[in-house]
């Protein structure tokens, strides 16, 4: 679930995003991709081996890929241990889908030198999202989320068609080890319904399924909102991994 989150924020134009569901995977992947970073799972049992095994790789091309490591472990025992690792960044797992944004184009401009703008703005279903600025723009009419809210939205929309649970909800936005109130979900989801203009029983965006959780609705009418809408270097390569 992560990593779809990773490919629906950066995988707009800035980067390419390639994901794979196992480290194995990934070491496959590099070997004729080559990326410019590579995201890991840091609580993988197998992330450490996998992590140093880079370091030897890049040595023997005597070139570095950084690494920005992702861990639900917020302690700092566990920061100190990944960046002993080799890893460049760590983010702790649930994050501002903001936060991943400005970190990858940081690590990204010290690693390629080319710098880019940190604005950028994707489309889901016929939204426009910019990112930074928490801005959800139809056409001409625009709304502002929290970064809570936009984390939610995101989560939805990556995986949009699919129900996402309650628990699944819970444990992306607000960590697992929150302990929540019986209804922060279901508050969460109205308030955001509220702001997307989007309603209960004929939904443009978020649909309740009865005893499961919601669904992003990829489709969408610029009805009651405004129709109109408002040589760059090529975007680095990113892989993301995942436990299988």
């Amino acid at each position: 679930m992560v990593v779809d989150l990773i490919e629906l924020t950066l995988n707009h134009g800035l980067f390419v995003v390639r994901a794979a569901p196992s480290l194995a995977e990934a070491e496959q992947i590099m070997i004729t991709w080559h990326p410019h970073m590579i995201v890991v799972d840091m609580d993988h049992d197998d992330s450490a081996a996998f992590v140093l095994r880079l370091g030897v790789s890049d040595n023997t091309r005597r070139s570095v890929t950084p690494i920005l490591g992702l861990t639900r472990r917020g302690d700092l025992a566990t920061k100190l241990k990944a960046f002993d690792l080799g890893v460049d960044d760590i983010l702790t797992v649930p994050f501002a889908p903001e936060e991943l944004l400005a970190r990858t184009l940081a690590i990204t401009r010290r690693a390629t030198g080319v710098d880019r703008p940190i604005v950028p703005s994707i489309q889901i279903g016929g939204v426009h999202i910019d990112i930074l600025n928490r801005e959800v723009r139809f056409g001409q009419s625009a709304i502002s989320l929290s970064s809570l809210e936009q984390s939610l939205l995101y989560l939805l929309a990556s995986r949009a068609g699919e129900v996402v649970t309650r628990e699944e909800i819970l444990d992306m936005v607000w960590g697992s080890d929150y302990v929540a109130e019986s209804n922060i979900v279901d508050r969460h989801i109205r308030n955001l319904r509220i702001k997307l203009h989007d309603a209960y029983r004929h939904p443009r965006f978020i649909a309740t399924v009865p005893g499961q959780g919601y669904q992003f609705v990829p489709t969408f009418s610029n009805r009651g909102w405004d129709d109109d809408q408002a040589g760059h270097s090529p975007p680095p390569k990113l892989v993301a991994t995942r436990q299988s």
